[in-house]
């Protein structure tokens, strides 16, 4: 059968669908009437291969335990879809399944280190992290990015290395494309983090979930960059960001050494959680096996929607910088230079704009006076999230 979901102009109302992105308003007091470009789910239908392969889950109309096992095919699905587009050979024997990457990190955090121990992340980053080391009493070191004013964001390697030094970090969370400033890793970049991790014997979750939408550069698979970085790394995939699939619950981690992996799965197991989400697993193979042409379209025009926020706030929206995004489907928005107040800035997003977008002072102390949008939506609801945002500034 031929794809079907292909017209990503459409606008698909999602109200009223207990959807996070737009029927939570009430938990950050936001207007009724927000346009919501927070969370980095898409605002598209997925394959329509996903559809059939649901509704036929629920022709059957049983909906027992399931599970996943050697030889039923599931793994050779997900295996084809890292081949095919990340030339990636991974091996059975490292996969484990999670409902999810947050749940994995959670799980390895408990699993590779003790109360207080120190775990290290690169902000601005992805929230959670943070929340997640806290939750879990361990102690979080941050090794800031260094961003230099023009819309480029590097590394600090020096502050790196003498953060896990002076903090005796046990595990580091890398997150790779990086969410939200949009860079993709060089290797000689990985390679430098590795060795450092390394040489001090520190453990790597790196959270490669984006890893489909690479605009510019290659990206590198962390465990990959190196053999010996095998030895120490937990690789975090998922069909979630690719095919609009969080709801199913699905990510697929790959842990190449045994001892990390079973002690990851011994961990797994105290939490309680057993047999995997039956409409996930249906969902992760039909995207795997028959996703392609839905997800090559997807990708374009995501990238043009890209393309179009780049010109229209360098031509339309003074003291707007929008740093570049080398990866993810999340745009990155540098306020500094209007002069606007982190707090009013936020006030002037939420209550004037009407626009729920995540601020970037919750992504660490460099996120402040940045915002991120998510740009997987049709093109005339993000023209519509900017034109809000020239209008603000402009009437301010």
């Amino acid at each position: 059968m031929p794809e079907r979901n292909l017209e990503f102009d459409k606008i698909v109302n999602r109200r009223g669908t207990k959807c996070l992105k737009y029927d939570f308003t009430s938990r950050g007091n936001y207007p009724k009437d927000v346009l919501p470009l927070w969370v980095a789910d898409m605002d598209f239908r997925t394959t329509s291969y996903v559809e059939d392969a649901l509704q036929e889950v629920v022709k059957h109309n049983i909906y027992g335990y399931t599970n996943i096992q050697k030889g039923d095919g599931f793994f050779e699905k997900v295996a084809g879809w890292m081949k095919r587009h990340h030339n990636w050979d991974v091996l059975q024997e490292w996969h484990v399944h999670t409902p999810g990457v947050c749940f994995a990190i959670a799980n390895a955090i408990r699993a590779f280190t003790n109360v207080h121990d120190a775990v290290l992340i690169q902000q601005p980053v992805y929230y959670p992290f943070s929340n997640i080391i806290v939750q879990n009493n361990r102690k979080l070191v941050v090794n800031e990015l260094v961003y230099d004013g023009e819309g480029h964001y590097t590394i600090d390697f020096e502050d790196f290395e003498n953060k896990i030094k002076e903090n005796d970090v046990k595990l580091f969370v890398l997150c790779s494309p990086h969410n939200p400033v949009g860079r993709v890793w060089t290797k000689e970049e990985l390679e430098r983090l590795g060795s450092i991790c390394k040489k001090y014997g520190v453990l790597v979750f790196s959270d490669e979930i984006h890893f489909d939408f690479i605009w510019s550069g290659e990206h590198n698979i962390f465990s990959e960059v190196r053999e010996d970085f095998r030895e120490f790394s937990i690789v975090a995939t998922s069909p979630s960001k690719t095919f609009n699939l969080a709801g199913a619950q699905q990510s697929n981690i790959f842990i190449p050494k045994r001892e990390l992996k079973y002690k990851f799965i011994n961990e797994y197991d105290v939490s309680g959680l057993d047999e995997p989400n039956i409409f996930g697993i249906a969902a992760t193979e039909a995207a795997y096996t028959y996703g392609d042409e839905w997800y090559e379209a997807v990708r374009k025009y995501i990238k043009s929607n890209i393309e179009f926020a780049k010109e229209y706030i360098e031509k339309e929206i003074s003291g707007v910088r929008l740093v570049p995004t080398e990866g993810t489907y999340l745009i990155w928005l540098d306020f500094s230079a209007t002069g606007i107040d982190s707090a009013d800035l936020e006030d002037l997003i939420v209550q004037k704009a009407k626009l729920w977008l995540d601020s970037g002072r919750i992504f660490g102390k460099g996120g402040k006076g940045f915002q991120r949008i998510n740009v997987a939506c049709p093109r005339s609801v993000l023209k519509d999230a900017l034109e809000r945002i020239k209008k603000c500034l402009e009437e301010r």
